[in-house]
């Protein structure tokens, strides 16, 4: 009976360790936008390309069109800031994005949970994708 308790509580602090391993800090909305102003980031944008067309944030990369050659558009330096968004703060399909470069190695992997919604509802204007 110890060792099936013994187990039971070893699987559930591997499934506790798993999912905090894939927690991505929030970066506010000011922080992001002084980092795009300083040119200081790699922001990845995962709406999908449709939504990408009509309007992202400026300077992001469509991650749904760039998937496959996601790692060559990454900075060299591992610790270089990446911050991943999509649709709201409901929305997960950040954790795309995000995972990837986690699993690329890159240590400073942000998530912006406002998304699009919320940039666009603080009067921040978007940019068309090609």
């Amino acid at each position: 009976m110890k060792t099936l308790t013994t187990f039971l509580m070893a699987l559930a602090f591997s499934a506790i360790t798993a999912a905090a391993s894939n927690q991505f800090a929030d970066i506010s909305h000011d922080d992001l936008k002084q980092a795009i102003a300083q040119k200081n980031l790699t922001l990845v944008d995962v709406n999908g390309t449709e939504s990408y067309k009509k309007g992202h944030i400026p300077g992001a990369m469509d991650y749904i069109a760039t998937e496959g050659q996601f790692a060559s558009k990454l900075p060299k330096e591992k610790n270089a800031l990446v911050v991943a968004y999509c649709g709201n703060e409901r929305c997960q399909a950040y954790r795309q994005a995000a995972a990837k470069a986690k699993e690329l190695g890159y240590t400073n992997v942000k998530h912006y949970s406002k998304g699009i919604a919320g940039w666009k509802s603080a009067g921040e204007k978007t940019e068309p994708g090609a």
